[in-house]
């Protein structure tokens, strides 16, 4: 008989004789009664459950609105659990048994085992858990974590960002309409506690990215005397290759992130220039497929996690986070990336989040829907942006301060822009006002002509995308060298006079990839002389693990 596994859908695989006794030797077994809870939403970690006999239901607790809902039911041969059994997440569901069932416990140290040594079974498992992702987002279970928001506002659009970025089961509900009133009168939510997150077992009232993922489990959770192997600052193309090769090559790596994994990357709308994707693929999905790859090789990754300081001792390397946490490390690598400028204009900081975006993805252009846009910049990522938005429907005002779209554009994207008959391309230009009530509603361009003369002209629009340049986020680090733009100096590039009196105790000079710190490594986009492309970015981070590699080599000799 054949020991793999006749896959009737991704999402409920079926299972030979061999493999479902390879499959439940990881598990301890339990006999439940009906009606028994195997887990319950909020517990900090949960068991997979493999059901030999009987039934389990996954359950929907009821919420003020909507009654309880099974979202999911399995039977003999079938297993519990989605992406939260590789995230870590607390529990957001309920588990019982509807009748007598005998199952298989798989405990979370055990999943580990069963994901890092039986690759046939991890990746039956793995398309079940992602199937089963995408599933919960559009049915009953995106109720098990209800949003209720007002107007546009940045902690509003720093929340939604969130969510999208891990691909959270939710619900988003308008504060004014009548399910939103329902839920608000239940859980004595005021116009002041905007944004509100309710799930099963908390309200958080000005809800924040932060004080969510305390809730949900995603947070840095520390482990009492562990000294990891790397620690990866940043979740942008460059950490997460390098947490990808770090998890898969058995070190103990963790990645934190200050918003969310993604990184600059996760704000375009598509990368056509990417090795293998023919026909594009956008920022988001090729960084979240990133992050599923390290999370199934066993990395570690908590968002949003604020770095403050960095302790650089030799042999005693640790991170501090804002909430006083502190991490032990042998290693630490820098991938915070750059962000985009914004401009020094009154009012602006008013309408970011409300208008003004730094990225151009499915989220920002549903909020925007088919109304007139403009985009600013001249690059590569201001085109696919305009290129992006013209598809939804509207007008494009494409903002650019040089006097040629081809200047700082590839070719091919230039083409197209000029043949959109929905993007109107305004050169020699700069925004040079913002205006609306709560939210951005008209912006002026201000034109030079050749002569020299300044023609102002006004605007309506719903959002204003914003890619004029890139500054390093650098502004949080002390001890560490950077070049006169703020970018982080490595190897070769470190003056002499830069290395302190650490590098002749080491007697060594700093390997690739190293800073001016010991044991301190940067890659991507913030370090400086990089080459500021997503595939650079992913060939960087992963080239700083053999680095990594090396260093804690020497460490144990």
């Amino acid at each position: 008989m054949s020991t793999t596994a006749r896959t009737a859908s991704p999402a409920q695989p079926t299972f030979t004789d061999a493999l479902w006794e390879r499959f439940r030797s990881y598990g301890t077994v339990q006999h439940a009664q009906a009606g028994t809870w195997l887990f319950r939403a909020g517990e900090p970690a949960c068991d997979m459950l493999l059901v030999e006999s009987g039934t389990v239901d996954i359950v929907r607790a009821a919420t003020a609105d909507s009654p309880e809902a099974v979202v999911a039911h399995y039977g003999p041969r079938q297993f519990s659990g989605e992406m939260n059994l590789l995230t870590g997440q607390a529990t957001y569901l309920d588990a019982r048994a509807t009748d007598t069932a005998v199952i298989y416990r798989v405990s979370p140290t055990d999943f580990r085992r069963l994901m890092d040594t039986e690759s046939d079974l991890s990746d039956l498992v793995l398309r079940a858990l992602l199937a089963r992702r995408q599933s919960l987002r559009e049915g009953q279970a995106a109720r098990s974590i209800e949003v209720l928001a007002g107007p546009a506002s940045s902690g509003s659009m720093a929340l939604r960002t969130y969510l999208n970025r891990q691909q959270l089961p939710h619900t988003w509900t308008d504060f004014a309409s009548d399910i939103g009133e329902v839920l608000a009168k239940a859980a004595d939510i005021a116009v002041e506690d905007l944004p509100a997150v309710l799930t099963s077992t908390a309200v958080i009232r000005q809800a924040t990215p932060a004080r969510l993922a305390d809730v949900l489990g995603l947070s840095h959770r520390p482990i009492i005397g562990e000294t990891l192997d790397v620690v990866v600052i940043g979740g942008g193309p460059a950490g997460l290759a390098a947490a990808v090769y770090g998890a898969s090559e058995g070190l103990s790596t963790l990645l934190l992130d200050s918003v969310a994994t993604g990184g600059q990357a996760a704000t375009s709308s598509r990368i056509e220039n990417y090795l293998g994707f023919t026909s594009g693929i956008s920022g988001s999905d090729l960084t979240g497929r990133a992050v599923i790859q390290a999370q199934k090789f066993g990395a570690r990754i908590a968002t949003p996690a604020q770095i403050v300081h960095l302790d650089t001792t030799p042999g005693h390397l640790r991170v501090h986070l804002d909430d006083a946490t502190t991490i032990d490390t042998h290693t630490i690598l820098i991938a915070t990336g750059a962000r985009y400028r914004a401009l020094p204009l009154p009012r602006w900081d008013d309408f970011e989040g409300a208008g003004i975006y730094y990225g151009a993805t499915e989220l920002e252009a549903r909020v925007c829907g088919n109304t007139a846009v403009a985009v600013i910049g001249g690059a590569n990522s201001a085109g696919q942006a305009a290129l992006f938005l013209a598809e939804r429907g509207g007008m494009v005002h494409l903002i650019v301060r040089g006097a040629s779209l081809t200047t700082g554009m590839s070719s091919y994207l230039a083409d197209r822009i000029a043949a959109h008959p929905a993007i109107t391309v305004h050169t020699r230009t700069q925004v040079s006002a913002v205006d609306g009530d709560h939210q951005l509603r008209r912006i002026t361009a201000t034109t030079t002509t050749s002569d020299g003369d300044l023609i102002n002209t006004n605007h309506d629009v719903c959002g204003l995308f914003c890619f004029i340049g890139a500054v390093p986020a650098t502004d949080w680090l002390t001890g560490i060298a950077l070049d006169d733009h703020g970018f982080i100096l490595t190897d070769s590039r470190i003056p002499q006079d830069a290395l302190g009196p650490q590098w002749a105790q080491a007697d060594r000079t700093p390997m690739s990839f190293e800073t001016s710190a010991p044991a301190v490594l940067a890659a991507g986009d913030v370090r400086a002389g990089s080459m500021k492309r997503v595939a650079a970015a992913v060939g960087e981070g992963a080239s700083a693990i053999s680095t990594v590699h090396a260093l804690l080599t020497a460490a144990r000799t």
